[in-house]
């Protein structure tokens, strides 16, 4: 049986925050006892936003089948039960690559190919790739504006879609902005009504209206816009602001949401469980505490370069009951000592991220420096475990000029380098065959076995875990020895043992980094325990 499709648009301007709507729409499915997914759409000619500038997309989320996709496939996974896919996010540089490789091949047969029907039949065939069997609801998110012209090929596919499979199989939710004019203290309407004419001259009816505003919409202005939109009063929602994105599946069940949505196609609507919302959301409301901890990186300019870990910080501090304070630094800033002490003074904790290339990285260094002395808890993740490496061996092993072969090719000590293997002897073997690389890098789950006895294994209470990797670059083991001799421990390793995975410091109070991304598995109702753990060792923090 066929899932029913509920198509997710946004009009009059970007950043109202359509992935965060469709995942609580699938939270509040959920909750009911559906069975969901979730997928994206988006209009860049990108293939995917692995090469795309941080300060542009903002972060790259990394699913566990290893696919470089849109952080709002996150947005997902935090909110409902999911392990989202690859093939969860779409962009039109992958349609139109599959269309010419089609074309080059000669499978149209020698026609014309043309968006109609060759493109949008594409972005049909895409809507429910390997979409299992028994989900109840797909929710398909389109992303850019309603007007903008890059998304004009996915309109037109979904519209066909709906009479492909029959109107009461689709429902279209329209997310547009209600904006309140302060001078004359009204809402203004205008803006939705035109939003929505545009999608009807497309042949597209919206079914709700979910709309944003900063004020409580009243009656009357919902009343307008059904008028003048064509809607049912009743699937005019409100989505005013709140203070956590975790209220927002509360906000939207207190507007009905889930029910207008069960009533469109014909569905029981059953009375959802949103007890672990309820307490969730009254968790980040009263908490027992505060904690502030610093991230040193270089794209700390948009936070949305760091989304996951910004969220996976307030499920840490939802797990101890924390107000988890974040400070976000610009590695660049920390040019020296002092600056680095002044701006890691008033905090408890530093996390440096991953990333990519020099910039930063003496800043960085500084900071993991800073901690490793002051014995301030730090977190490593990616770049910052090969940083703290290199921190470690330059100013520990006095191993001069010690670097990782990524941004200085010719260091005499490349304590971090390309991804191999090593024997124990530190010769170089070659790589195992479940080690295979996509490319050069290595993305998606991994297994990684931890050392009992260490921090983290008491940190995860586990032998194995499987965790998400985007990178190129290892820990060289060449040096471990020497690494073991002065305190830094290799505390988990690939299952054959070849790979690095986490390093810890002997005798520091909380010191841990790991070549994977913990962020990109942690949800706010079940908090990733090395996040969970890191606030906990923070908030215990003392300086000597």
């Amino acid at each position: 049986m066929s899932p029913k499709v509920i198509f997710v648009t946004g009009g009059v301007l970007s950043s109202l925050g359509k992935g965060i709507s469709a995942a609580s729409l699938g939270a509040l499915l959920e909750a009911r006892g559906y069975k969901v997914r979730l997928r994206k759409f988006e209009p860049y000619l990108n293939v995917d936003p692995g090469t795309m500038s941080p300060f542009q997309h903002g972060e790259v989320y990394v699913t566990e089948d290893g696919g470089e996709t849109d952080l709002d496939l996150g947005h997902y996974e935090r909110f409902t039960s999911l392990n989202t896919r690859r093939s969860d996010a779409v962009s039109t540089g992958q349609i139109y690559s599959k269309v010419i490789a089609k074309e080059r091949r000669g499978d149209y047969l020698g026609a014309t190919i043309q968006v109609i029907p060759h493109i949008t039949n594409e972005i049909k065939e895409h809507l429910t790739r390997d979409i299992e069997d028994d989900i109840d609801f797909l929710i398909c998110e389109i992303g850019g504006t309603v007007g903008d012209i890059e998304g004009l090929p996915f309109l037109e596919a979904i519209r066909q879609y709906a009479n492909d499979v029959g109107r009461e199989n689709v429902l279209f939710m329209h997310l547009t902005l209600v904006p309140f004019i302060k001078t004359a203290q009204e809402l203004k309407t205008k803006p939705s009504q035109h939003s929505v004419k545009e999608l009807q001259s497309m042949g597209i009816q919206p079914d709700i209206l979910l709309c944003r505003t900063e004020v409580p919409l009243p009656l009357e202005a919902k009343k307008k816009l059904a008028l003048f939109c064509n809607i049912k009063l009743e699937c005019v929602i409100e989505a005013a602001d709140v203070d956590s994105i975790y209220s927002v599946p509360l906000a939207y069940y207190s507007e009905g949401l889930g029910a207008q949505v069960c009533q469109h196609f014909g569905l029981e609507s059953k009375e959802p469980d949103l007890s672990v919302w309820e307490e969730i959301v009254q968790r980040v409301r009263n908490p027992q505490g505060e904690v502030r901890v610093a991230v040193v990186g270089k794209y700390t300019g948009l936070q949305d370069a760091y989304k996951s870990i910004a969220e996976s910080f307030q499920h840490g501090g939802i797990a101890n009951q924390l107000n988890v304070k974040v400070e976000w630094l610009n590695a660049e800033d920390l040019s020296d000592d002092d600056s680095v002490a002044k701006a890691l003074s008033g905090v408890q904790g530093v996390l440096v991220p991953g990333g990519y290339g020099e910039r930063g990285t003496r800043g960085k260094m500084r900071a993991i420096q800073y901690a490793r002395e002051n014995n301030m808890p730090f977190f490593g993740i990616c770049l910052g475990m090969q940083l703290a490496v290199i921190e470690y061996a330059r100013h520990v092993l006095k191993l001069e000029g010690a670097h990782t072969s990524e941004i200085n090719p010719k260091t005499p000590h490349p304590v971090v380098e390309l991804m191999t293997n090593w024997d124990q002897k530190g010769k170089k073997v070659k790589r195992s065959a479940d080690m295979e690389l996509g490319g050069t890098m290595r993305l998606g789950g991994y297994d990684c076995i931890l050392k009992p006895g260490s921090l983290a294994h008491s940190v995860y209470g586990s032998d194995k875990i499987v965790e998400r990797h985007r990178h190129r670059y290892e820990m060289n083991r060449t040096y471990e020895a020497q690494f073991k001799a002065a305190g830094l421990l290799i505390t988990g390793t690939s299952p054959d043992g070849q790979l690095p995975e986490m390093i810890e410091l002997k005798d520091h109070p909380w010191f841990l980094a790991m070549q994977f991304h913990p962020e990109f598995k942690s949800k706010p109702m079940a908090p990733h325990p090395v996040f969970t753990a890191f606030i906990k060792a923070a908030h215990h923090y003392k300086k000597d």
